[in-house]
């Protein structure tokens, strides 16, 4: 056996070493998003097309949504520490997402679409932070990368198959695809609750926790909603990534640079599920990579090739330049996304894991609804070019302070 057929080997034995858990969160992630992911690529070209909204109003929409979700994913971690349950949270936050999606067929003016959004974000609020900790609690330290990876592969895996069922949909209930309707676009989004609803069944059978947590027990010092018990080297990283998180707007934006450079509307879906294509092929072996090279080294590669795609963003003028892009643009989420979270379990002990979490997407919410804001103030103002460069630049600076961060693992307590 050669040696790339021994690698190959072993990278699938790993992956088969993984707990039915990780499997069984993995496949609710893919069931959400493929929920999710029938709305979002439409979402833009909705609210701009049929409901009159600039790109400062779909900025302060994505905005305001994710800001409020990333702030209740600190008090949900913090929540599921103290109280020693995780996937209680967890079911909460997907029922909510199940409730409110379907009302996108109903709204009338941005105002509402705004209403049902950060609803459906308060659900992720919930559910984030405590998923992340269980996920982290059911693997060994050496496969957390691993872990993390798979589920950000199969999140996007459904955001694969999410916009084919919406461009199937579209042009199936459309009259003409190219142009429509309100209406046709709110018979799209009815679909929604279906796939997220069916993952509640799968949490509620298939979803085990391993153990009551230290927390629970009758002397022990129960968890406190504050930085003060993590070290400077984990605040210095939560600075970072609040940093790198001003650069990085809301995706509604690239869909409608997209739009500018010729992608039809109809297309949006397809262009959608190419850019999480590239996300499922480099999550699965980024988070890999990661157990074996280091968390750090991926992350400030993912975060320059970030900067490279949105650079390219500010200058493409073409349909052909808009798909390349957002094929890049996927390898960005895979080199990170799983990878920053591995480093959060890697950095903190578990029984604060929770915790820990919830400050992560804290650290992310405080910047990213002025970063969705400034973006789409500064396209307005300016024109799309500066608003794509001056994110870059800000993703520059944030990798080179990520340097100044240790990726050391901390003895568990």
């Amino acid at each position: 056996m050669g040696k790339a057929d021994k690698n190959t080997a072993r990278f699938w034995h790993r992956y088969r070493k993984l707990s039915p858990t990780v499997f069984a969160l993995s496949l609710v992630s893919f069931l959400n998003d493929t929920s999710s992911d029938i709305i979002y690529p439409l979402l833009p070209a909705f609210l701009a097309l049929t409901l009159g909204a600039g790109p400062f109003v779909i900025g302060l929409i994505e905005g305001l949504a994710e800001s409020v979700a990333s702030i209740l994913k600190l008090f949900s971690g913090y929540l599921s520490d103290r109280f020693g349950n995780r996937k209680l949270p967890v079911f909460i936050g997907y029922s909510l997402a199940a409730v409110v999606r379907p009302l996108l067929a109903f709204v009338t003016s941005w105002p509402q679409v705004l209403f049902v959004r950060m609803a459906d974000r308060i659900g992720k609020g919930i559910r984030g932070a405590p998923r992340d900790a269980l996920l982290a609690s059911t693997v060994s330290a050496d496969a957390r990368g691993l872990a993390f990876g798979f589920n950000r592969a199969a999140d996007h895996l459904g955001a694969v198959v999410g916009p084919v069922v919406a461009f199937l949909l579209l042009t199936y209930l459309a009259v003409d695809p190219a142009t429509p309707t309100a209406r046709e676009y709110q018979q799209v989004f009815l679909f929604a609750s279906i796939p997220v609803a069916i993952g509640l069944f799968v949490i509620v059978f298939f979803v085990r926790e391993p153990k009551k947590m230290p927390a629970l027990e009758a002397d022990a010092i129960p968890p406190k909603l504050s930085l003060r018990g993590f070290d400077s080297n984990f605040k210095r990283f939560l600075a970072v990534i609040a940093l790198f998180t001003l650069s990085n707007s809301t995706d509604a934006f690239l869909l409608l640079r997209a739009e500018e450079t010729g992608v039809a509307p109809a297309m949006l879906p397809l262009l959608w599920m190419a850019l999480h294509f590239s996300k499922v092929f480099s999550s699965i072996i980024g988070g890999d990579i990661s157990d074996r090279i280091g968390r750090k080294t991926l992350i400030v590669t993912g975060w320059v090739i970030y900067a490279v795609v949105y650079a390219g963003f500010a200058f493409a003028d073409s349909e052909w330049q808009a798909w390349t892009l957002f094929i890049i643009y996927g390898f960005y989420f895979g080199l990170t996304e799983g990878v920053e979270k591995a480093l959060v379990a890697d950095l903190v002990p578990e029984k604060k894991r929770g915790t820990a979490f919830g400050f992560y997407n804290l650290a992310f919410g405080i910047t990213v609804f002025p970063a969705s804001l400034l973006f789409g103030l500064v396209w307005s103002k300016f024109g799309a070019a500066p608003a794509f460069l001056m994110s870059a630049a800000i993703s520059i600076v944030a990798s080179g302070f990520l340097l100044t961060v240790s990726a050391r693992k901390v003895a568990q307590e």
